[in-house]
């Protein structure tokens, strides 16, 4: 059965979506849908993305099932071991994933990850440890690495704090 559940943050309103096997998405939205019914997997990542934002909890226990190419699954795979608190560089990954000249596909594999937050596309960075894209906004990625204590290695490429 899919669940759907929603949970302010200081970032806006998150939904987290989730069928019997694990989370397949956890997004940044606008507005709730109607008739959102949470199910095991989508209560505890609900709690466990709460628990995040609270200061509370630096890593996740959720079982995960997004939807993607192998390829994408790959990626977001290598993500989940990027420690809290931590950058990497498209590079880097790309590196490995095995394939060291496919920065820019490993960085569309990133920017297509349905489950922000858990698996944490916003600690990938560019070359300079500068901040490029992210789906829920530069915004949000920057406060998401300022929680974590992340510091910017170039410190020309985030804003002031």
């Amino acid at each position: 059965m899919h669940g759907r559940a929603y949970l302010e943050t200081p970032l806006g309103l998150v939904e987290v979506v989730g069928a019997a096997d694990g989370v397949t998405e956890i997004s940044f939205v606008t507005a709730r849908r109607a008739g959102a019914v949470p199910n095991a997997a989508v209560r505890a990542a609900a709690r466990q993305v709460g628990e995040y934002f609270a200061g509370a909890r630096r890593a996740f226990e959720l079982p995960l099932a997004p939807h993607g190419t192998d390829f994408q699954r790959r990626v977001w795979s290598l993500l989940l071991r990027v420690p809290f608190g931590s950058t990497i560089a498209y590079g880097e990954l790309a590196a490995a994933v095995g394939r060291p000249g496919a920065a820019r596909a490993v960085g569309a594999a990133v920017g297509k990850n349905p489950v922000a937050v858990v698996v944490p596309c916003h600690r990938v960075l560019g070359m300079q440890g500068q901040l490029t894209g992210y789906g829920g906004g530069l915004w949000r990625k920057e406060w998401l690495l300022c929680h974590e204590g992340a510091r910017p290695t170039d410190p020309h490429t985030w804003s002031e704090r």
